[in-house]
């Protein structure tokens, strides 16, 4: 790739840092990790600067992570080979979340889902299969938990034993014991008790 920086090791971390390590080109694919965005989106999500948010992609399109598509404008998407960062991006998440720095910006809903794959807690509710419904906003996804494992898929749950309603920031401090969820502005549909017993399948910091 003509321009971009190579440690020049032919150790496999090394290569994979010369493909994914340069700013925002990770965070690019964890704000895809759930399904296609448009250029703005991304931006939205992001707060990268036009100029930059295109340089990345274009590296990260030519590298064989990223494709783009046309679906009245331009999508971008992972290919299969960038899809199998979604394990390396939540082992990541959780490790970083051990991390003494605490920034005070707001979670993505993109990177919201994965923080709750990265926190989820096997052990909570070891016996638990049911799938959840959440609507954030314009947003919605299925989560499935099945014996101790956890899934997140953008998109409508049909099997939804609970449906969750409310906003990412809510969802975010209620999970993470910032709020209580009596006290918080959300809406559950369905089996209210599994409804609540969602938010107590995720660790706390």
């Amino acid at each position: 790739m003509p321009g971009v920086r190579s440690y020049g090791d032919p150790c496999g971390i090394a290569r994979a840092l010369d493909v994914i390590g340069e700013r925002w080109a990770l965070l690019i694919v964890r704000e895809l990790a759930f399904g296609p965005k448009r250029f703005t989106d991304l931006r939205g999500a992001l707060g990268a600067s036009p100029n930059v948010l295109s340089q990345r992609l274009g590296e990260l399109e030519e590298a064989g992570v990223v494709q783009r598509r046309s679906a009245g404008a331009a999508l971008y998407e992972l290919t299969d080979w960038g899809r199998e960062l979604h394990p390396i991006l939540v082992q990541l998440g959780r490790w970083g979340a051990h991390s003494k720095l605490r920034p005070r910006g707001a979670l993505s809903v993109d990177s919201l889902m994965l923080a709750l794959e990265a926190t989820f807690v096997p052990d909570a509710a070891p016996e638990l299969v049911a799938s959840y419904e959440l609507r954030l906003g314009e947003d919605q996804f299925s989560v499935d938990i099945d014996r101790g494992s956890i899934a997140i898929a953008r998109g409508h749950e049909r099997r939804a034993v609970a449906i969750v309603e409310t906003e990412p920031e809510t969802l975010r401090a209620v999970v993470f014991g910032e709020q209580k969820l009596a006290d918080a502005p959300v809406v559950i549909r369905g089996d209210a008790r599994l409804g609540r017993l969602f938010f107590r399948l995720f660790s706390r910091p």
